[in-house]
């Protein structure tokens, strides 16, 4: 089965969150299971430099995608596997993030940037790739998000080719939804038909999410628990209506993380691998991060935070709790940004509580793998989080998650109470509500448990042994596709 992934990112080549990981993994993950799965991404300066530049091979041109001259560039992933870049040079080569200029500020184009992306999605799946001048096209589009969720539109409305190729949309982020003003409906070579409610016209604009979600014939996101939380108000994000519309065509697949990185007893960047059969040697990781923040050597836990500094992510209450943590013989290294205001709460945190708290406003990938090695609990109070990959990288690396009971922090972390003590599979913390009395019960909970190192290291043990690798997601993925396209 041939299938292309479309996406705005994907490791190791573009990042800006969890969204690449899983990108950048499902190739590998369904390979064994008979698909042959091509990634596209938009030709950002940094994709373009790891394909060897504008001279690479070019399978399609357009004179006028959607209005500027693009090219379709043949390259393949550091892992082997193929890739296609859309290089149009007026979208994408720009100095900056993905979406955003080096300010923050949103490229005002991005409805061109993305509809773009949608439309070349659809046509190189209906056969605009010629192969001995027979078109090369897909059985299938997974779309991710809404900056590819116009694919899946572009499909149901201008299908290129005999035959309707099927399409799978998942959502990574109900919160975001790529609404743009209703003028530029006119300018993405849709017909007037699809400007309606069961289309891409949303609270009088273009809903890019929500024109993906209409038109995909299934609809994924990434756990079974958010899965059901985005039919209700508060985690639907609007969209509610919409999801519970689709019924059963809305299936919760899990993340899954790569073993191959994500690996205690391989990792290079940590001070010294272990496994769960030598937990001993987590000591000297643990030593290397106290020095690494600045921190004070003891035995009492280290929470860890690498998390974006946002509101969503549950950081706002975070300042709020530093004093207990302290007070209750914790100590705090955190690594992340954000909102400007929490960088600074938090900061003046690590200013009243030297050698307690060290703070870092930065994200640096190896130093996340050092912090999952040296702290002992991972502090997780997202509001909503669709699956989280942090939590994983805890588990496998023996930093305990302590979670809100939220999405796919539910679906992945057994909590410590008393049931699953006896029974020995608890593999975290979890606690219902973000606010300070919930957050302060769940650090004070898991200092106690830290203080009895046989149930701490049974813990630690439980979750290193928990299997969260790509096999079972692959297949679920797999499966899917099999029923969409037979």
């Amino acid at each position: 089965m041939k299938v292309l992934s479309v996406a705005s990112e994907a490791v190791p080549l573009v990042k800006t969150g969890g969204l690449a990981d899983v990108v950048g993994a499902l190739p590998g993950a369904l390979a064994p299971h008979g698909v042959e799965m091509t990634t596209l991404l938009p030709g950002y300066p940094s994709v373009l430099a790891a394909l060897g530049g504008r001279r690479a091979k070019v399978l399609h041109t357009w004179d006028a995608l959607l209005g500027t001259p693009a090219r379709l560039l043949a390259g393949t992933l550091p892992d082997g596997h193929p890739l296609l870049v859309l290089d149009a040079p007026a979208l994408y080569a720009r100095e900056g993030a993905p979406y955003t200029d080096a300010a923050g500020i949103d490229w005002a184009d991005n409805w061109q940037r993305f509809a773009a992306l949608g439309k070349a999605a659809a046509d190189i799946a209906g056969g605009a790739i010629l192969k001995r001048g027979k078109p090369q096209g897909f059985d299938l589009v997974h779309a991710h998000d809404w900056q590819a969720a116009m694919a899946p539109a572009y499909l149901r409305y201008v299908p290129l080719g005999a035959a309707r190729c099927r399409s799978v949309i998942t959502i990574h982020n109900m919160a975001f939804q790529g609404w743009f003003a209703p003028e530029v409906f006119d300018r993405i070579e849709l017909p007037q038909s699809a400007w309606a409610l069961d289309g891409v016209e949303y609270h009088g604009g273009l809903g890019m999410l929500k024109a993906g979600l209409s038109s995909a014939d299934a609809i994924t996101t990434v756990s079974p628990t958010y899965a059901r939380e985005i039919r209700s108000s508060a985690f639907g994000m609007g969209l509610e209506g919409l999801i519970v519309e689709r019924g059963a065509a809305v299936h919760g697949i899990l993340n899954g993380i790569d073993a191959n990185v994500w690996n205690p007893a391989s990792d290079t960047a940590l001070a010294a691998p272990y496994s769960h059969r030598t937990l001993e040697k987590r000591r000297a990781g643990k030593r290397a991060l106290e020095a690494e923040f600045g921190l004070d050597e003891g035995d009492g836990p280290i929470f860890i935070v690498v998390s974006r500094l946002t509101w969503q992510k549950g950081m706002d209450v975070l300042p709020e709790v530093l004093d207990h943590l302290v007070g209750s013989g914790g100590r705090l290294a955190l690594l992340g940004s954000g909102d400007a205001a929490l960088e600074r709460a938090l900061i003046d945190g690590a200013a009243r509580y030297p050698g307690r708290i060290g703070i870092r406003i930065d994200y640096d990938e190896g130093l996340s793998h050092r912090m999952q090695a040296g702290g002992d609990a991972i502090l997780i109070p997202s509001r909503f989080e669709p699956c989280g990959l942090t939590q994983l990288y805890g588990l496998a690396y023996g930093c305990v998650p302590v979670v809100a009971r939220t999405g796919g922090l539910a679906d992945t972390v057994i909590d410590a109470n008393p049931a699953a003590l006896a029974a020995g599979c608890a593999t975290g913390i979890q606690f219902d509500g973000v606010n300070y009395d919930a957050l302060a019960a769940a650090i004070t909970r898991t200092v106690q448990l830290h203080a009895q190192p046989e149930i701490w290291e049974r813990i630690q043990k439980n979750g290193m042994k928990s299997d969260f690798s790509w096999e079972a997601s692959g297949k679920a993925y797999a499966d899917l596709y099999a029923t969409l396209t037979a």
